[in-house]
């Protein structure tokens, strides 16, 4: 099974992140803002909302930063904000198309900023639709197993079929399917006893474009620079990195 790009872009953002640990936060908080906001406070009753904890805590956030960060967006707390979700869709050199999903309390601001940092890339925003139908939404997981053996194994013997099972680097394997099955393939890890690194869902191209030095350089930096903007959440693209 091919080797998809996204897990290369979660390595590039985790690492990023690492390094700005309030940035981190501060996006955390957006994402449990929104997930209550659909869902309600509670995470035994908002799958959303649990899905957001676990990344929150994945990425450092302390439990009493994430109960905060629930009750200013239940209203608990004076300052809560409406946040609402945006994507924005365009082109880095190289005609590599790339989808940024936001949150945001301002879109007025947001919109032009984001717009800026793909056209100092050498880039450029599209329409709505202009490159989302290339990707294709996915759940996706990040495993510590001794290969792809005893992974296949979990998920066959749970009758569950998924699109790629992928050995990657450090003794990792990652996983993807159809949003449908994420609770019944992280059910089946954990009867498994199969420890999950990551877990989300997250946008996959249906095909590649292959990079040459420049193009790569050029993505890398506009990747950096939507990193670093508060509101950018996830950021998605179809290019394939040059080998070595």
């Amino acid at each position: 099974m091919a080797k998809h790009s996204h897990w290369h872009n979660i390595k590039h953002k985790k690492a990023a992140n690492d390094k700005k640990r309030a940035a981190v936060v501060a996006k955390m908080g957006k994402l449990i803002t929104v997930a209550v906001g659909a869902g309600g406070p509670n995470p035994d009753d908002n799958p959303r909302l649990r899905l957001a904890v676990e990344k929150a805590r994945s990425a450092g956030m302390a439990v009493e930063t994430i109960d905060r960060a629930i009750k200013k967006a239940s209203g608990q707390l004076a300052e809560g904000r409406s946040m609402v979700e945006l994507t924005y869709e365009g082109y880095a050199p190289g005609g590599i198309a790339l989808v940024v999903d936001c949150l945001t309390d301002n879109r007025t601001r947001t919109a032009p900023e984001i717009k800026k940092l793909f056209e100092r890339a050498g880039g450029s925003i599209g329409t709505p639709g202009c490159v989302a139908w290339q990707f294709k939404t996915r759940c996706t997981f990040l495993v510590t197993a001794a290969g792809e053996d005893p992974v296949m194994e979990c998920l066959l013997g749970a009758d569950l079929g998924v699109d790629d099972i992928t050995a990657v680097d450090d003794g990792q394997v990652a996983i993807s399917g159809d949003p449908a099955l994420y609770d019944a393939i992280a059910k089946a890890l954990a009867a498994a006893k199969i420890p999950v690194a990551e877990s989300g869902f997250a946008k996959i191209p249906e095909n590649t474009v292959a990079m040459d030095a420049a193009a790569s350089e050029a993505l890398q930096g506009l990747l950096d620079a939507l990193d670093e903007h508060d509101d950018v959440q996830d950021v998605y693209h179809n290019g394939a990195w040059p080998e070595g």
